[in-house]
């Protein structure tokens, strides 16, 4: 019976500072560290296991990961990062104030940047400081300007069917350190949740989110280790 953990990162610095981050790489807070020791000293309680684990090459899900297997003494496991497990490109919105964007533009808008399934926000500026094309993590990466949840989804499933899905098959325990996207993502996939329905899933950030899955990857059990009794 497969076994697949999502997490989404501990609180990142602009999560705090409740500014659109997508690609761009912010550290977690304090209170992000906690989120993560505390997921992986929960995940070893609940005597959770895992073969291989799959990351962003973002650092606030690479440093949860880390932290997540440390508390659980697990820091020898195989990691796989990908950007292809990345955040959603915020495109334009990347590092404005969400509150200050509801302030200009309405916050009607602003909804629709953030939560309609097929419409992107406003692409990055050519002479954005955030423009991330020229880092090296992404050579060879054509690294797009904006994306929406559709776009997200259309490049983290082909990584979930290449990669994770044949560990799975394997019989191997997987978790996946991500993001709020790219994990929607993966649980509209497994859960089969429609267009209008995914953009309405919350997932916290540093709370485990466990799926318990037949051989066919349908949907025995999924549940939250906080929620589970």
């Amino acid at each position: 019976m497969p076994s697949l953990v999502l997490l989404r990162h501990g609180q990142s610095q602009w999560n705090l500072e409740n500014r659109f981050t997508g690609w761009w790489d912010v550290d977690l807070t304090a209170a992000g560290i906690e989120e993560a020791n505390s997921a992986g000293r929960l995940l070893r309680e609940r005597d959770l296991d895992f073969d291989c684990c799959f990351t962003s090459v973002l650092t606030r899900a690479v440093r949860t990961l880390d932290l997540v297997l440390h508390a659980m003494d697990r820091s020898w496991l195989p990691v796989t990062k990908d950007w292809r497990l990345n955040e959603r490109h915020y495109g334009g919105l990347t590092g404005l104030n969400k509150q200050e964007m509801i302030d200009q533009v309405g916050a009607e808008q602003v909804k629709i940047w953030r939560r309609s399934f097929d419409i992107p926000p406003p692409p990055l500026p050519a002479e954005s400081p955030y423009d991330v094309t020229g880092d090296r993590r992404y050579a060879g990466v054509a690294v797009p300007d904006s994306e929406s949840l559709k776009d997200t989804i259309a490049r983290v499933l082909p990584y979930f069917e290449a990669e994770i899905a044949p560990a799975l098959s394997a019989g191997k325990r997987a978790l996946v350190a991500a993001h709020g996207n790219s994990l929607r993502a993966l649980e509209k996939h497994l859960s089969k949740i429609g267009d209008d329905e995914i953009v309405g899933l919350e997932i916290p950030t540093g709370q485990p989110i466990v799926y318990d899955l037949n051989d066919d990857f349908s949907v025995r059990r999924r549940y939250t280790l906080s929620d589970d009794s």
